[in-house]
């Protein structure tokens, strides 16, 4: 019924929502640019080498150094895991440390071919403790945090030394107008980690702190409560925690030490100063926004290694075969971690 006054009938029938296009043109454009970046740190990599020369170089290795290689590979993992197995401990003890072992080169298959700087995997951690083992999901992300935080301190010292190793060496003098002040920034961020772990064995929980000033909803709540216990392991067990630390900085250790054998294979001559610089090189390549660092860990190596007079084609060989370890230890964990999802 219509007349003066009134409005028109409405039309029943299904609603139509209409979405905005802006997020996936947002979405589109960043892949897009993800893959320029990558197509360019590729180009300026490898537009230098030949690959007979990069063949010729690959084949000083032998067969018992890329055994020392994988034995040490080994030990780095076992060490990682026995980092978290220690802060494990503190909440089960009966948990068998290569099921720990397994998640762990899990966590590295998803984290290496995830979009980002080498995150991605770590929830799977907290769903194995919540799903095999019952810990609530709380203290099973405690666990994780500790276990970044102390990961996080040992690249600091490493990153510390590598840092100055840079300086030492003259990479960045030579193409840098103030290169302290250009490291400042991250020698900053480097000093979190142990900043943290001593607020937290203070009763401090920094990060709790900053996100309650801008929300206070579930998630933030919950990040709280993981905070708080992570703050009690540091105050409860000082032992496994300085354990833990120094498990840490073995593993850390290790991988430096690993980076020296493959140079000293390759007869890539560099003393203690250049190879520190050119293994942090190869670290910080990873923080770039593409996975498994693809294109940047080779440009910096190129960058770092051609700074000391080294040829383009052994700064790749020495890409090529960290490459050949990470998509090895890669795919592995990409099994290991599609056969729990399928269980």
């Amino acid at each position: 019924m219509t007349g003066p006054g009134l409005p028109p009938p409405r039309l029943q029938g299904p609603e139509i929502k209409i979405r905005p296009r802006w997020p996936r043109a947002r979405s589109w454009a960043r892949t897009v640019a993800v893959y320029l970046l990558l197509a360019s740190l590729l180009f300026l990599a490898l537009r230098d080498a030949q690959i007979s020369d990069i063949w010729r170089t690959l084949r000083k290795i032998q067969v018992w150094q890329l055994i020392t290689l994988m034995g040490m590979n080994i030990v780095i993992y076992l060490l990682i895991t026995l980092r978290w197995g220690l802060i494990v401990s503190a909440e089960n003890n009966r948990i068998p440390f290569f099921q720990l072992l397994a998640i762990r080169v899990a966590v590295f298959g998803i984290s290496y071919f995830t979009l980002g700087p080498q995150v991605g995997g770590e929830p799977l951690q907290v769903l194995f403790l919540r799903r095999r083992y019952g810990m609530t999901i709380t203290r099973a992300t405690s666990t994780v945090i500790m276990d970044k935080l102390l990961e996080f301190l040992a690249n600091f010292f490493l990153l510390g030394t590598g840092l100055t190793a840079i300086l030492e060496a003259g990479i960045l003098s030579e193409n840098v107008d103030n290169p302290f002040l250009m490291l400042g920034g991250l020698m900053m961020l480097l000093l979190w980690p142990p900043l943290h772990i001593i607020l937290l064995y203070r009763g401090i929980h920094p990060v709790s702190a900053i996100l309650r000033k801008v929300m206070n909803n579930k998630p933030v709540r919950f990040i709280s409560a993981s905070e708080r216990l992570a703050g009690t392991f540091c105050r409860r067990h000082p032992v496994l925690l300085v354990s833990a630390i120094l498990v840490s900085i073995l593993a850390a250790a290790g991988m430096v030490l690993e980076f020296f054998c493959i140079t000293w294979f390759l007869q890539i001559n560099l003393n203690v100063w250049q190879t520190i610089a050119a293994w942090t090189a190869g670290w910080l390549a990873f923080l770039v926004p593409v996975p498994g660092g693809l294109g940047a860990l080779e440009a910096s190596e190129v960058f770092a290694l051609g700074a000391f007079g080294i040829p383009a084609a052994s700064a790749i060989s020495v890409t090529l075969l960290i490459r050949a370890r990470d998509l090895f230890i890669g795919a592995l964990g990409i099994i290991i971690a599609g056969r729990g999802v399928s269980r």
